[in-house]
């Protein structure tokens, strides 16, 4: 019986630990593809392309490549 009730409790806790850390990942995902759109969109390339390679191209690698290969420079003049 005490058994039983430690293994339910321990993967409902599990379930709702996986709930947070899922929604986490989803808004840090969210985050990542806008600020790539904006990050583009400001370096002067298009940024719903840019947006849509981040989202698709198995989203950490696609975000890591436009870190890498993103333009130096911004199209915006700072006065």
């Amino acid at each position: 019986m005490l058994a039983e009730w430690i293994t339910d409790d321990f993967w409902a806790g599990f379930g709702i630990i996986g709930i947070i850390i899922g929604l986490v990942l989803l808004v840090f995902y969210i985050w990542s593809v806008v600020w790539a759109y904006k990050d583009a969109n400001r370096r002067g390339k298009p940024g719903w392309l840019v947006a849509v390679l981040v989202a698709l191209l198995s989203w950490p690698l696609g975000l890591v490549l436009w870190l890498l290969f993103r333009p130096n420079t911004t199209t915006l003049s700072h006065e």
